[in-house]
């Protein structure tokens, strides 16, 4: 072709696109150190930014809403919305069928999905952020006052005596697999009181608690807070022991998410333990506890007086029978490693599931937490933003009763070695 010939329109194009390209690229280019080699980093944001984050209304909620308000979510990439759930069951079946992508869930949970157990649909759940430690506790009605404390031994002439008479004591709980479920059968088990035989054990969603304590309907539950500390100011219970009495620093609640999801959306879900991180350490400023309370005590969280909430927050107890005192185990959210997801609690509670009867024969006590407890998630997220862990821990775990777990040990001994179980096969 003739160099002073015109162009044709389509050559004049692509040379006017070569040029927008290179000169944008040059831009780029320039803001880079003189050592860039020409490396191409990945896109680290969230897979799936829109997230729906399941809750109910419990104080231990607090990190998932804490990061929804303060824009912690928002500032890792993720658009959140937290939807409040009616009980534990719609929490499950909200997370497996997609309704909600993540949620706040008692740790039993997961491995009960996992597992198809109690009535659960078979779907592997995982968890890579303990949300909480501590805070829940066991209530009675105001009659034994003075008469039980913190000893269940102390009931089982009332347990007795009712079976006795043909109308046994009812006893409550949140959720068949959850921690308030084995936090009772520990209980009232240490008490030579077989829950499964001796009472009468049921399931109420956490905020309904009260009210059916108050028209007579049980005489004891467990519930995270505030319902025990509603139930005081109420004067219809009182709180005969802590959970963090039963074992201090206790796992209770998890970030959870669908096994699937996690495996598909891997950034997805360490941005939420990024943002969650950032709540929790916030939480854990006790300065910052009574702005806590004024944002989860709305009517679309707790739906609480704030005033009920704040209290044992701030590790001020009152039992509602004469016991007061300042108790520096309260809830905590970042504090002692609290968020690392320990395998060993997991396997805990299959020694409890098979204690129970709720599996037959022994479960794989090393497998299956390794499943559902994603050390690999946590880890990853919290390497991210340089944030230096307590890791992985396999020590001994002594209950109030003095029996020890030990993670190492043997599991199937242990889940056997009670004096009152439900075992099969």
């Amino acid at each position: 072709m003739n160099p002073s010939s015109p162009q044709p329109k389509s050559s004049l194009r692509t040379t006017r696109r070569r040029f927008v390209q290179q000169t944008a690229i040059g831009s780029l280019l320039a803001g880079l150190p003189s050592t860039w080699g020409g490396r191409v980093f990945a896109d680290d944001s969230p897979e799936t930014p829109a997230v729906r984050f399941g809750i109910i209304a419990l104080t231990d909620c607090s990190p998932i809403v804490i990061a929804h308000e303060k824009g912690f979510f928002k500032k890792h990439g993720i658009n959140s919305s937290i939807s409040k759930e009616a009980s534990w069951a719609v929490i499950r079946d909200k997370l497996q069928t997609g309704g909600n992508q993540a949620t706040h869930m008692l740790i039993g949970m997961p491995l009960a999905s996992t597992m198809g157990l109690l009535g659960s649909p078979k779907k592997p759940m995982c968890y890579p952020w303990m949300l909480n430690r501590n805070g829940q506790a066991i209530t009675l009605k105001s009659d034994w006052i003075g008469k039980v404390k913190d000893d269940p031994k102390a009931l089982k002439p009332f347990v007795e005596q009712a079976k006795k008479l043909g109308e046994p004591l009812t006893f409550a709980m949140t959720f068949p697999p959850g921690t308030h479920a084995l936090w009772m059968r520990y209980y009232l088990a240490a008490g030579g009181i077989h829950p499964d035989k001796d009472v009468n054990l049921i399931t109420i969603p956490p905020p309904q608690m009260v009210a059916n304590m108050k028209v007579g309907k049980m005489d004891g539950f467990c519930v995270g807070e505030p319902w025990n500390a509603r139930a005081v100011s109420d004067k219809i219970g009182f709180t005969s022991i802590t959970t963090q009495q039963l074992w201090k620093d206790h796992p209770e609640k998890v970030c959870a998410f669908l096994s699937e999801f996690a495996d598909r959306n891997p950034k997805t879900v360490k941005a939420a333990c990024r943002a969650l991180h950032e709540a929790s350490v916030w939480l854990d400023d006790l300065g910052n506890r009574p702005e806590q309370c004024d944002i989860i005590s709305r009517p679309s969280y707790v739906n609480c007086p704030k005033e009920t909430i704040l209290g044992r927050l701030l590790g001020d107890y009152d039992h509602g029978d004469g016991r007061k005192y300042k108790d520096e185990n309260y809830m905590i959210f970042s504090q002692r490693n609290c968020n690392y997801p320990q395998p060993k609690y997991l396997a805990w509670w299959l020694t409890q599931f098979r204690r129970w009867g709720m599996v037959t024969g022994a479960p794989d006590y090393a497998g299956i937490p390794g499943k559902v407890a994603r050390t690999d998630l946590y880890e990853e997220a919290m390497k991210e933003i340089g944030y230096k862990h307590g890791g992985r821990n396999d020590d001994p775990e002594t209950l109030f009763d003095g029996v020890k777990f030990d993670p190492k040990g043997d599991l199937e001994a242990y889940a056997k070695g009670f004096a009152v179980h439900g075992l099969k096969g």
